[in-house]
């Protein structure tokens, strides 16, 4: 009996993965972001469609080992210092946002004739953001280590707080149990969580670096450790009330300052992907499309209102805090969609009598539109920014430059301004350094930010795509402008180097050449004919003067330089 259901399981898990093969690749061809496959892929599986899904304990067990991973691995990436500087932002923007959803989300469903218990809840819902639909899109591309994707990810912290409290609230309603009961519970859980961050500082002040270095002797028992660490602190978290995703945010903390954290991100990295799949079936084949038709106009208005208004109090809430508008509008787009919160927190609900089922089934459309959506647009962030921008100056103080360290350049004197300080970009900054060239170097990353200025190269905070930011600075007497900024690491298309960067340059009064990094042969055609004077191919430039050591019978000695994410390498 046994053996054929553990056979069942597994034929179900094996048409799962077809179906999820075979949905992603039509996907593929579409040009169709694979999170929205995945999706729905769950749709297809759930039991509106083929009804293949019906494992469902074994499927949310592999999607919770899937978000503890994600999490984890965001954690690894975590500079605490930068956590405190900003711990402000992510609070403001995190409560500022919940209340205005609930506000006016209580308004909206008043108006469309809902009670007021049913719109209370549903404003309430509406306020969550999915953390792994966002950390996964923004890993995705590259963007997790960026400003507005720490200010992001702080938030929906913040957020994910909120919902361990609206659902503690919840439970105790439902039980009929006493305010003081669900505030003991509260204090409860916090003290839970101050005594798990003490336990993990000191696991991160004793333990992590000496343990990591013991088993990172055998590699395949560090992977095994890494993820079993992952799981401890999820099912901690989960079981002292602070949810999953915290656990796993923390276990992933307690290991960013060990030397082996590149290794085990780079290990884990599939591994992630293979079980978030199955966090993304469970959520597409919890959607009952059989009780969605009957809220179609309702749906659409609170949609439009989270995948507009959402991002628009972010945008409007950290430009006040002097934040420029591209920073807050990429991180106000991460909002833009609910969480599977939400449906659970209207379960809830219906559970306890408070809501209909009709009002699970409004948020559920509500949903499906706005994860859909949201996904597009932070995918296509980028150009979404291109088009909007001149309508977004209203958010943003002129005055204020905090995210713009203290530091600024001392007028002229620079010969060469680099554009992107990764290892590549940071590299040539050093060179150009050693030469006795005075090197100003501008980046969107905090971290590159502060591994070159402890360098010793002057830099700014800035992005290469802003015509704005480009024209105010010091091009006198630069002879070279240097774009370092490879488009998989930073989110900068060759598309934007060829229609904005260097029409910008010239617009902004350059006289200078202008350099420009790609990785294919086609690419540096296309960034020659739009004016750059020099295409710097990385991988075939290294392999020639490799080459050209080769044959000459000598290789000069090591050199030792510090990456963006502080790891210590020897290059030749």
């Amino acid at each position: 009996m046994a053996e054929a259901i553990g056979g069942y399981i597994f034929y179900e898990i094996a048409a799962l993965l077809v179906l999820a093969a075979a949905t992603g690749f039509v996907g593929l061809l579409l040009r169709q972001p694979l999170i929205v496959s995945f999706i729905a892929v769950g749709v297809l599986a759930g039991p509106s469609v083929l009804d293949i899904a019906r494992s469902d304990e074994h499927i949310d067990l592999l999607a919770e080992l899937g978000i503890a991973v994600l999490l984890f691995l965001v954690g690894l990436k975590l500079d605490l210092n930068l956590v405190r500087t900003l711990g402000p932002v992510a609070l403001m923007t995190g409560l500022g946002q919940v209340a205005f959803t609930t506000v006016f989300g209580f308004l909206i469903g008043l108006g469309l004739g809902l009670d007021p218990v049913t719109s209370i809840y549903v404003a309430v819902a509406l306020t969550f953001s999915s953390t792994i639909i966002i950390v996964k899109l923004l890993s995705d591309k590259r963007e997790i280590d960026s400003l507005h994707g720490r200010i992001a990810l702080g938030f929906l912290i913040v957020q994910d707080l909120a919902v361990v409290l609206a659902m503690i609230v919840l439970s105790a309603v439902g039980v009929g149990t006493a305010s003081d009961s669900a505030l003991t519970e509260i204090l409860l859980i916090f003290g839970y969580g101050a005594l798990m961050l003490v336990a993990v500082g000191l696991f991160i002040r004793y333990l992590a670096n000496p343990l990591v270095e013991r088993l990172s002797r055998a590699p395949e028992l560090l992977v095994s450790f890494a993820i079993g660490w992952a799981a401890l602190l999820a099912a901690l978290g989960h079981y002292f009330g602070f949810g999953k995703e915290l656990g796993g945010l923390l276990a992933g903390v307690s290991l960013a300052s060990t030397p082996f954290r590149e290794a085990i991100a780079a290990r884990l990295a599939s591994l992630r992907d293979f079980l978030l799949l199955f966090f993304f079936i469970a959520l597409g084949a919890s959607l009952d499309l059989s009780v969605l038709g009957a809220s179609i106009v309702a749906a659409i208005v609170f949609s439009l209102f989270v995948l507009i208004g959402n991002p628009l109090i972010v945008l409007a809430i950290m430009g006040a805090m002097g934040y420029r508008k591209r920073t807050g509008f990429l991180a106000g787009l991460t909002v833009a969609q609910i969480s599977e919160f939400s449906l659970i927190f209207m379960a809830m609900g219906v559970s306890i009598g408070h809501v209909a089922g009709d009002a699970l089934g409004l948020v559920t459309l509500v949903g499906l539109i706005t994860i859909a959506v949201s996904t597009y647009m932070i995918t296509y962030s980028h150009q979404l920014y291109a088009r909007l921008e001149p309508v977004l100056g209203l958010f943003e103080r002129r005055s204020s430059g905090r995210q713009e360290d203290a530091w600024q350049p001392d007028g002229t004197g620079y010969d060469v301004v680099i554009f992107g300080l990764g290892r590549y970009g940071s590299a040539i900054a050093r060179e150009l350094g050693d030469a006795g060239q005075r090197v100003l170097g501008v980046d969107f990353n905090p971290n590159a930010i502060r591994h070159a200025r402890e360098q010793g190269v002057d830099v700014l905070f800035g992005d290469a795509t802003d015509p704005e930011f480009l024209a105010h600075l010091p091009f006198g007497g630069v002879r070279w402008a240097v774009a370092a900024v490879p488009e998989h690491d930073t989110g900068v298309t060759h598309d934007d180097l060829r229609q904005s960067f260097i029409p910008s340059l010239r617009d902004a009064g350059y006289q200078g050449h202008i350099a420009v990094a790609a990785h294919s042969e086609a690419t540096a055609a296309l960034l020659q004919q739009a004016g750059a004077d020099l295409v710097l191919l990385p991988f075939r430039d290294a392999a020639s003067q490799a080459a050209s050591l080769v044959l000459e019978g000598a290789a000069p000695p090591p050199a030792e330089f510090v990456d963006p994410e502080g790891q210590r390498e020897l290059v030749t």
